[in-house]
C-alpha cells in the first residue's frame, strides 16, 4: 500500500505548494475581479506565506500529539474546505481571511508528508520517495504558475479568478476519501503534549521576524521593521534556551545533533528558498521587461521544473560517489545554465539551458536532505519535517527581502535579474558544499 500511500501523501504537497505561487500570478484578475486595493492584494499574497511560517513548527508537533496520519487528513480537510470559501469570496476582506484559514491547514497538512516518509520507508526506498516529493515541491510552484496564468488569462465557466481556489476542492475531497483508507494507523504517545509556553515563544518569535521581512521592502524599510526583527531574534533565542530544559519540547534539539545535520538542513533551506527568490525575479522580468503574459511566463518555467524533476527521480540511481558530488556540481550547473537562459530568454533555446538549470538545483537538495534524514532517528522525524518546511519560509522571505531589492534597484530589469542569478550562485555554492563536505559519508549507503 505504500504507492498509494505515497501518491495522497504528495497530492496533498502539491496541492499546498501550488496555492504558494498561484495567486502571485493570478493578483491583477483577482484585483478586477473584487475591486480589490493594492495593499489588500499585497495582503492576500503575504498572508498564505506569513501564516504558514509562523504554524509549521507547531503543527509538526501536533502530528507527534494527536498521530501523524490524523493530523494530516484534518490539515487536508481544513485546507479543502478553506480553499472552498476562497473561491466563494464575495468581497476582499472574506478572500484575505479565508486565505489565512486556507494557510493553516496547509500548515497542519506539510510537515506531516516528510514526517510520514521519514517513518515508513527506509534505506533506497527512503531515498525514492524523498526523490519523489523533491519532484512534487518544484512541480509545485510551476504548476502554481501555469494555473494562475491560465485562469489570469482565460475566463474559465465565466468564473474569473475563482477556480484558482475552487480546482483544490474535488482533489482535495478525493485525497481524504483515499487517504482515509491507504494511510497508516498510529497511535500517538500518551506522554507527547504540547507545551503552550513554548508555542506562545515560537509563535511570537517567528511572527516577529517574518512580518517586517514580508512588508519592510514594500514600505522603505522603517525603523518598525529593524525594532521588530531585533524583537523576534531576541523572542528566539529565549525559545531556544528554554527548549532546551522544557519536559514536551515543541521542537526537540537533539534532532539537530549528529554532525553535519544542522549544515546540511541550512543548506537545503538555502536552495528551497533560492528557487523562489529566482521564480519570482525572472517573472518579473518576463512580464514587466518582455511584455510576456501571465500564461506565458508560467509555460517558461515548465522545462525548470522538468529538469528539477527529472533529477529528483533519479539521482539515487547513480553511485554513491556521484551522490555525494551532486551537491557540489549542482550549483555550477545551475549557474551555466541560468546565465545562458539571461541571455537568451524569451528565444525558443532558453528550453534547454532551463532545463540543465532545474537539474543542478535539483542536485543541490535531494541528495542533500536524503543525508540528513538518513543521520536522524525516526522518533525526530517531525522535528526535522519542521525545519524542512520552516526553514525555506525563512530563507524565501529574507531572499526576497534582500535580492528582490537589489533587483528593483538596479539601473534596468535585465541588470538585475543579472545579479539575483549572480548571488544566488554564490549563495548555493557556498552552502552546499560546506554541507557536502561535513555531511558524512556513511549517510548515503549503496
Amino acid at each position: 500500500m505504500r504507492g498509494p500511500m505515497l501518491a495522497v501523501l504528495l497530492t496533498g504537497q502539491v496541492m499546498v505548494s501550488m496555492d504558494g505561487s498561484i495567486v502571485s500570478v493570478a493578483a491583477q484578475t483577482i484585483r478586477d475581479g473584487l475591486s480589490a486595493s493594492g495593499a489588500e492584494v499585497q495582503l492576500l499574497v503575504s498572508s498564505y506565506l506569513l501564516t504558514t511560517g509562523v504554524l509549521f513548527v507547531t503543527c509538526a508537533r501536533i502530528g507527534d500529539v494527536i498521530g501523524f496520519r490524523r493530523a494530516f487528513l484534518l490539515g487536508l480537510g481544513w485546507f479543502t474546505a478553506a480553499s472552498l470559501l476562497c473561491g466563494l469570496a464575495v468581497d476582499p476582506t472574506m478572500l484575505v481571511l479565508a486565505r489565512v484559514a486556507q494557510a493553516a491547514g496547509a500548515a497542519l497538512l506539510m510537515p506531516q508528508v516528510f514526517s510520514l516518509i521519514h517513518r515508513h520507508w527506509e534505506g533506497g526506498e527512503r531515498r525514492r520517495a524523498i526523490g519523489v516529493y523533491s519532484m512534487v515541491l518544484a512541480l509545485g510552484v510551476a504548476l502554481g504558475q501555469l494555473i494562475g496564468g491560465l485562469v489570469a488569462g482565460i475566463d474559465l465557466f465565466g468564473l474569473s479568478w475563482r477556480p484558482v481556489f475552487l480546482i483544490n476542492v474535488p482533489i482535495g475531497v478525493l485525497a481524504l476519501v483515499l487517504g482515509a483508507r491507504v494511510l497508516p494507523k498510529s497511535r500517538p504517545h500518551r506522554r507527547t503534549r504540547l507545551d503552550l509556553v513554548g508555542v506562545a515563544l515560537l509563535t511570537g518569535a517567528m511572527t516577529a521576524l517574518t512580518l517586517p521581512l514580508i512588508f519592510g521592502q514594500e514600505h522603505g524599510w522603517p525603523v518598525w521593521t529593524w525594532i521588530v526583527l531585533a524583537c523576534g531574534t531576541g523572542l528566539l533565542a529565549v525559545f531556544v534556551r528554554y527548549e532546551s530544559t522544557a519536559r514536551h519540547p515543541v521542537f526537540d534539539l537533539a534532532a539537530l545533533k549528529p554532525a553535519g545535520v544542522k549544515l546540511g538542513l541550512a543548506a537545503c533551506c538555502v536552495v528551497m528558498g533560492c528557487y523562489t527568490v529566482f521564480v519570482l525575479t525572472l517573472t518579473l522580468h518576463l512580464q514587466g521587461e518582455l511584455g510576456f503574459t501571465p500564461l506565458q511566463a508560467g509555460l517558461t518555467f515548465v522545462p525548470y521544473a522538468l529538469g528539477f524533476g527529472a533529477l529528483s527521480l533519479t539521482w539515487h540511481r547513480c553511485p554513491p560517489r556521484l551522490q555525494r558530488a551532486m551537491p557540489i556540481a549542482g550549483p555550477l550547473v545551475f549557474a551555466a545554465g541560468v546565465l545562458l537562459v539571461v541571455l537568451l530568454v524569451g528565444h525558443p533555446f532558453s528550453f534547454l539551458p532551463l532545463l540543465f538549470a532545474g537539474a543542478g538545483h535539483a542536485a543541490a537538495y535531494s541528495p542533500l536532505i536524503a543525508q540528513v534524514t538518513a543521520l536522524v532517528e525516526p522518533r525526530f522525524a517531525s522535528a526535522i519535517s519542521a525545519m524542512n518546511a520552516t526553514g525555506p519560509v525563512l530563507a524565501e522571505v529574507i531572499g526576497v527581502a534582500g535580492l528582490g531589492s537589489a533587483y528593483f534597484a538596479a539601473p534596468s530589469s535585465a541588470d538585475g535579474l543579472l545579479l539575483v542569478v549572480l548571488a544566488i550562485t554564490a549563495l548555493l555554492a557556498v552552502a552546499t558544499t560546506c554541507a557536502a563536505i561535513r555531511l558524512t559519508p556513511a549517510s548515503i549507503r549503496p
